[in-house]
Parts: C-alpha cells; sequence; structure tokens
C-alpha cells in the first residue's frame, strides 16, 4: 500500500529553523505535484507549499520568504525548510502527494498522518 510518512516535527524557539520530511513507500510509477499543508487548533487546513515534478513552487503569502519546500525524486521525498519561525507557524504540518501508484493507470492523491510543530515565543 502506498504511504506517506512525515517526520521533523518538535519544539523550538521563534526565530528558530525545522526541517520536515515527507517519505512516500509503496509501489508507485509516479509522483506529481507534491506539498506541505497545516491546520492549527480550531483552524481549517490550509496550504504551506506546493512543488510540481518539475520544480515549481508556490507559497502561501504569511511563509512565504521564510519556508523553502523542495523534492528529491529519487529518494521520493520532499521536504520543507522553514526558518524565521513564528508562534503563527504553530499546527500540526500534512503532507499532499499526487501519485501515481503502480497497478493504477490514473492520479490518486494522498495524505500523510501529520507531524506536529510547535513554536514558543
Amino acid at each position: 500500500q502506498v504511504q506517506l510518512v512525515e517526520s521533523g516535527g518538535g519544539l523550538v524557539q521563534a526565530g528558530g529553523s525545522l526541517r520536515l520530511s515527507c517519505a512516500t513507500s509503496g509501489s508507485i510509477s509516479s509522483i506529481g505535484t507534491m506539498g506541505w499543508y497545516r491546520q492549527a487548533p480550531g483552524k481549517q487546513r490550509e496550504l504551506g507549499a506546493t512543488i510540481t515534478s518539475g520544480g515549481s513552487t508556490n507559497y502561501k503569502d504569511s511563509v512565504n520568504g521564510r519556508f523553502t519546500i523542495s523534492r528529491d525524486n529519487a529518494k521520493n521525498t520532499v521536504y520543507l525548510q522553514m526558518n524565521s519561525l513564528k508562534p503563527e507557524d504553530t499546527a500540526v504540518y500534512y503532507c499532499n502527494a499526487n501519485l501515481r501508484p503502480a497497478a493504477y493507470l490514473w492520479y490518486v492523491e494522498y495524505w500523510g498522518q501529520g507531524t506536529q510543530v510547535t513554536v514558543s515565543s
């Protein structure tokens, strides 16, 4: 079965940095756009950043200039480098991938379980 597993979350002081990783596993033919979304307590899930298979990126305005999304296609892994973290960045961060399982003829969206990021003031 295809799975997405996030890691790298934790506690950090304001102004600090964290690097999130999202590793995919299972039989996968190809991976299209991947992204990071976040959900704070009592809030709806929102876009953080996305990256296409070709490397084109898109960022939410509030993280633009502080966060950098990247991917390693050989490892089928996407990363989110988070710098200058603010308390407002505190949320559960979820990995998303649009991919084609090996046995499928079409693409399907998958979500990871999420990793907690807490930024203290």
